[in-house]
């Protein structure tokens, strides 16, 4: 089984029976034995016992292996050999005298970001491919979707052909304009002259 999918599952079974103080340790620099140890307190036997029972449940049926486990007999402290992580579950007491942590203790892990670190694996895992459609198909589909929806027709009337061209509207022709008429009357000489009868030539007279 994967380490990070293993150090999960160790740590939802001691939550499952309410550990107290959970702590997780890299050990991959200190031993090629194990590369995780989990230190948890119970604070009874009963607990601490069924704290074990949790661990090794839960990964037989994940299908881990669970290589031995000791101290079952007192419930003072509870060892549970997984192979690549070692589960120490202790009564206060006894954690407190021993002190695991500073002897395996120099490199811990962060419970919830080991956790985040498997979710995402996970999601990503589950996560639906994406498409990817090649130009002819995407070209393909645009053709199928305008026959099976075809476009609203539009409210505008269509175009005249080009042939039947519009004949050029005939222009007005000009209005004079309209306007009054304004008589101005003639001046005393000019109306003189009319009245002044034309002065005839003399005769020539006839020769004797």
């Amino acid at each position: 089984m994967e380490l990070k999918k293993l150090q999960t599952l160790v740590i939802d079974s001691l939550e499952d029976v309410k550990a107290h103080d959970i702590n997780v340790f890299d050990t991959v620099h200190l031993t090629s034995l194990f590369d995780r140890i989990v230190i948890a307190s119970g604070t009874s036997n009963r607990q601490t016992k069924a704290l074990a029972a949790s661990v090794r449940d839960k990964v037989k049926a994940a299908g881990g292996e669970v290589l031995s486990m000791e101290g079952e007999d007192t419930g003072e402290w509870v060892l549970v050999d997984l192979g690549d992580i070692i589960v120490h579950i202790m009564q206060p007491t006894i954690r407190a005298y021993y002190r695991l942590e500073e002897i395996w203790g120099d490199k811990e892990i962060k419970i919830g970001a080991a956790k985040r670190i498997v979710k995402k694996a996970g999601d990503a895992a589950t996560e639906a491919p994406k498409r990817v459609v090649s130009r002819h198909l995407a070209a393909s589909q645009t053709t199928v979707d305008e026959v099976v929806a075809p476009k609203k027709p539009s409210s505008r009337k269509p175009a005249e052909k080009t042939g039947a061209a519009k004949a050029p509207a005939k222009k007005r022709a000009a209005k004079p304009p309209v306007g009054k008429t304004i008589k101005v009357a003639a001046t005393k000489s000019a109306a003189s002259a009319k009245k002044a009868p034309a002065k005839r030539a003399p005769r020539a007279k006839a020769a004797s």
